[in-house]
């Protein structure tokens, strides 16, 4: 019977880890994205295992679905008459006295842009 072990040899470089650039990354999920493209057909071609292109792919979604969701919560402050300040948040119109705590009005802006 043969047994094969799997060793290091003495001296051997190790293999150190590939990094890939932001922009190579973006660039190969774009290719990845577009109708018809086989994702295990590109990531062959660039030497990666299928599932790191779906995982670059999911990353990007999920980036993309954060900027979505948060670029409509730009936050709008306007002295209102009176002794009250209003707070527009996307569609969401917070008002506070004043003289409310600092502290307390950061995280009622939190509470409103998590919703």
């Amino acid at each position: 019977m043969i047994e094969a072990v799997a060793e290091r040899l003495e001296g051997a470089p190790r293999q150190l880890r590939r990094r890939w650039s932001d922009e190579f990354k973006a660039q190969v999920v774009t290719e990845a994205l577009e109708p018809g493209a086989s994702v295990s057909a590109i990531a062959h071609r660039i030497g990666i295992h299928p599932s790191q292109l779906f995982a670059w792919r999911r990353d990007a979604r999920a980036e993309q679905d954060y900027r979505l969701r948060h670029s409509s919560c730009e936050g709008v402050v306007a002295p209102v008459a009176g002794s009250v300040i209003e707070i527009a948040i996307g569609e969401v119109v917070v008002r506070a006295g004043v003289d409310v705590d600092e502290a307390h009005l950061q995280r009622v802006i939190r509470a409103v842009r998590s919703a």
